[in-house]
């Protein structure tokens, strides 16, 4: 089967083929989804997943639960606006999402606050499972989400997707499959950004509901620091606080008490100095990362900036000075995938959530992965608390079971 062939799926949606009768359709042809996901939690992130598994199309979305009704009658009209007629169920709760036996997957992406037990219920469902990120809004329950996901006998994948936009995997690539630049030294990664966007009942306002702004937004960018190191964080230290976002902000006389700021150094125990920076109170959307290694630089960004001048959003260079050739590239994905959510990275999340499901080995996120991502962000929330650098073995034996 050609390499066209193999994509029909994706392709056939956005190539006219109403003049063909189905018997003639052979590249056009729409494959039969193998799977059903069930979507619980119909809220942003939901419909994003709802569109990725629809474009992705070996797999389709059987049902929504979400308790919320408008988010549920949103959900509806997306749906019928973006792929016109096809028919979902609506559950009452979730135990009968969960255990729909016509369904071979279950995408959890309700607040994060409601993690730990929704996971609970779906797991007695022996369905398959891609939890949105961060595992849990406190470090002892990832810690326990962690221990029952390392004992279930089907796929559990967590939603780290960043580590598929196509800036990182061409910097993975570089770095673990070309060795570029040679061994990683130092690395610094930073996201600026417009502040958090509004939520059901605003729950990405309160560090108790949302984890805080590390754990609910950072972890994305530790689980890649994480990916690039190869190691497990030796000490953390960290500074940040707030100083313009929602400082006057109140939901239900509940006042708002999240960091818009921070600068998170960590050292590695193979020895690599990494830094983050974060700052939620830019007019844009930008990431960027600096790796060092003893053989070059890989520098690149993602950039977003609402201004009029047509010019690539994506940035990647490898720098090797005389020992190699150079390269400056532009990665992205085909122009539906890029604009699916997250800059494509959800889309090839999915694909490896059907791969993982099929049986073939993928390098989504873990739940380990998932749980070092959480531990880093809760080490650099208590030194910015204690103004102290934090030793991880010594947090981990203080806060874990």
């Amino acid at each position: 089967m050609g390499e066209f062939e193999r994509h029909s799926t994706f392709f056939s949606g956005f190539l006219n083929s109403d003049y063909l009768r189905e018997k003639d359709k052979h590249i056009y042809k729409k494959e039969t989804p193998l799977y059903k996901f069930n979507i619980i939690g119909a809220g942003m992130i939901g419909h994003e997943h709802i569109k990725a598994t629809m474009l992705e199309g070996r797999a389709t979305v059987h049902g929504i639960y979400d308790p919320n009704q408008k988010s549920v009658k949103e959900a509806l009209h997306m749906i019928e606006e973006s792929f016109p007629g096809h028919v979902v169920h609506v559950y009452d709760d979730l135990k009968a999402a969960c255990e729909d036996p016509d369904v071979d997957g279950l995408i959890i992406c309700t607040p994060n606050y409601t993690h730990k037990e929704i996971v609970k219920e779906a797991m007695k469902s022996r369905k398959h499972i891609l939890l949105e990120k961060p595992m849990a809004t406190m470090l002892k329950d990832a810690w326990i989400i962690r221990q029952w996901a390392e004992s279930y006998q089907n796929v559990f994948q967590i939603g780290l997707q960043y580590r598929y936009k196509a800036l990182y995997q061409e910097a993975l690539y570089e770095v673990k499959e070309r060795n570029s630049i040679g061994n990683i030294k130092t690395m610094m990664m930073t996201e600026h950004r417009l502040p958090f966007l509004d939520k059901v009942e605003q729950w990405n306002k309160f560090s108790e509901l949302s984890g805080g702004t590390l754990i609910e937004k950072c972890c994305h960018y530790f689980d890649l620091l994480n990916l690039f190191a190869n190691a497990k964080p030796f000490s953390v230290y960290a500074i940040g606080g707030n100083a313009i976002n929602f400082k006057d902000f109140q939901y239900e006389g509940k006042k708002a008490d999240i960091l818009d700021h921070a600068n998170v150094i960590i050292i590695y125990e193979n020895g690599i100095h990494a830094s983050f920076n974060l700052c939620m109170f830019s007019p844009l959307f930008r990431e960027d990362l600096t790796l060092c290694g003893d053989r070059g630089r890989l520098y690149g960004y993602e950039n977003e900036d609402f201004l009029p001048y047509h010019k690539p959003s994506t940035h990647l260079e490898v720098l090797c000075g005389e020992s190699a050739p150079a390269k400056i590239t532009t990665p992205c994905y085909p122009e539906a995938i890029q604009n699916s959510g997250h800059n494509g990275g959800t889309y090839y999340e999915h694909k490896a959530f059907v791969d993982a499901i099929a049986g073939k080995k993928t390098k989504a996120a873990t739940p380990a992965e998932g749980f070092w991502s959480i531990a880093v962000a809760s080490a650099a929330d208590e030194s910015i608390q204690s103004g102290k650098v934090v030793n991880m073995r010594e947090f981990l034996d203080r806060h874990l079971p």
